[in-house]
């Protein structure tokens, strides 16, 4: 007899993040937040996987003269009419992320009061706009984000070393924009919604230092080139601090968050009949450590129906980091689901999805994947090894082998990371048995 924990929940975990994406649309959330025409010029800018949709959605919702450049990463273009679409590289930057964010500063350069500079800025814009500080190459600027990406550091940490490395970041391009007026629109990839730290924060005051970005520099034993040192040991590597008055005529909204979407994806739970429970829309810290703390809260619900009864779903969301010492492929979301399911070991009535609702998790054009209760026993009967492939970070070749990766392709926004355990329970047992 089938019972309920023996049905497959992959369709129901797919519709979560699939609604979780749908609702964090700039379509959807961008047009009420736009202000009325300015006097003077309308300058449309922005950066980040998001930034080209967001434009498009500007576009559709402004009734007078506009213009504009935005840069995005590869294969996340959408056309727009009166508004330029850039694409560069992402998580690492390249040459033609620097050429457009030049053109970015000087399209900002010489405007007056009764402008109005539109920013649209997302998750990815960190990379994706990129001018080097004084004394500084690309190369630099790569070596440096590589190095970040692979030692474990939080986005916080990465975002405080990048803003004091830059051109642009660290409030530099709202200052750059002065004495117009500047209106941020943002959507949130970062845990607690902090503007400094999306996109690293290109039109937020900056209460960091560079002494900051010296210590984790230092903490995380980060190899850097005389020239970054030499940076942010002397005041030019400071960034635009709280109160500096070119910044008096910016503001920040943010039209999008990771909550928004967690809330999203417990209707469509709540609407299959289970229970939906938000654990945090801003957990952190290593994917792996995070997947064994989650497996067992799913293992009390299951054995004791504590703290939450079955069926029920447990949603987050928030941004993992991997400390990498294999060599295989992956990315934070199949870590942690990896390291989920080596936990569970196995643990009837318990299904889960992790990914990253712009569509690339890690390096590759892959989302996340899919865990059921038999994922172990399939990677055994295919002699790959679970923990092996853990230790290896080898998320991506793990789930791909059983057929179990998400892919979507772009999604046009960010929100960051997308996680939900659906929980049945054991299976009933036959009247009778033991």
């Amino acid at each position: 007899m089938i019972t309920q924990a023996t049905v497959d929940r992959r369709p129901l975990l797919r519709s979560m993040f699939d609604a979780a994406v749908a609702a964090a649309q700039p379509a959807l959330c961008l047009a009420r937040h736009l202000p009325p025409r300015p006097k003077g010029r309308t300058i449309v800018i922005g950066a980040g996987k998001a930034s080209a949709a967001m434009a498009r959605a500007l576009e559709d919702h402004w009734d007078g003269p506009l213009e504009g450049l935005v840069v995005t990463r590869y294969g996340y273009a959408v056309p727009c009419q009166r508004i330029e679409i850039v694409e560069a590289a992402h998580p690492v930057p390249d040459a033609a992320g620097l050429h457009a964010t030049e053109r970015i500063r000087r399209l900002v350069s010489g405007l007056g009061a009764d402008d109005l500079v539109i920013a649209l800025v997302s998750g990815g814009g960190s990379s994706l706009l990129v001018a080097p500080g004084p004394g500084l190459t690309l190369a630099d600027k790569q070596a440096v984000n590589s190095a970040l990406l692979e030692c474990g550091a939080s986005i916080s940490e990465m975002n405080c070393v990048r803003r004091h490395l830059s051109g642009t970041k660290g409030g530099r391009l709202a200052a750059a924009c002065h004495p117009a007026r500047v209106l941020t629109l943002s959507i949130s990839d970062v845990p607690g919604d902090s503007p400094i730290d999306i996109a690293s924060g290109p039109t937020a005051a900056d209460p960091t230092t560079c002494a900051d970005a010296l210590a984790i520099i230092e903490r995380y034993r980060i190899g850097v080139s005389p020239a970054v040192l030499a940076l942010l040991r002397s005041a030019e590597g400071e960034s635009v601090k709280p109160g500096d008055s070119r910044l008096q005529t910016s503001t920040t909204r943010i039209i999008t968050a990771p909550q928004i979407a967690l809330e999203a994806a417990a209707d469509v739970a709540r609407a299959a009949g289970y229970a939906p429970h938000i654990l945090g829309d801003s957990l952190e810290g290593e994917a792996r450590d995070l997947g064994k703390a989650l497996s067992g809260i799913a293992r009390q619900v299951v054995l004791h129906g504590q703290p939450f009864k079955a069926p029920c779903v447990l949603l987050s969301g928030g941004e993992t980091t991997v400390t990498i010492k294999g060599k295989g492929r992956g990315g934070r979301n199949v870590e942690f689901l990896l390291a989920l399911a080596v936990a569970l070991d196995g643990l009837p009535g318990v299904h889960a999805i992790a990914g990253d609702t712009d569509g690339v998790d890690g390096m590759e054009e892959i989302a996340g994947a899919c865990l059921t209760p038999d994922t172990l026993a399939r990677a055994w009967k295919r002699e790959i090894n679970p923990r092996m492939s853990l230790d290896n970070n080898d998320g991506h070749g793990f789930f791909q082998a059983l057929g179990d990766s998400v892919v979507t392709g772009p999604t046009l926004t960010n929100v960051n990371d997308f996680r939900a355990i659906v929980i049945d329970g054991p299976p009933t047992a036959p009247h009778g048995a033991r």
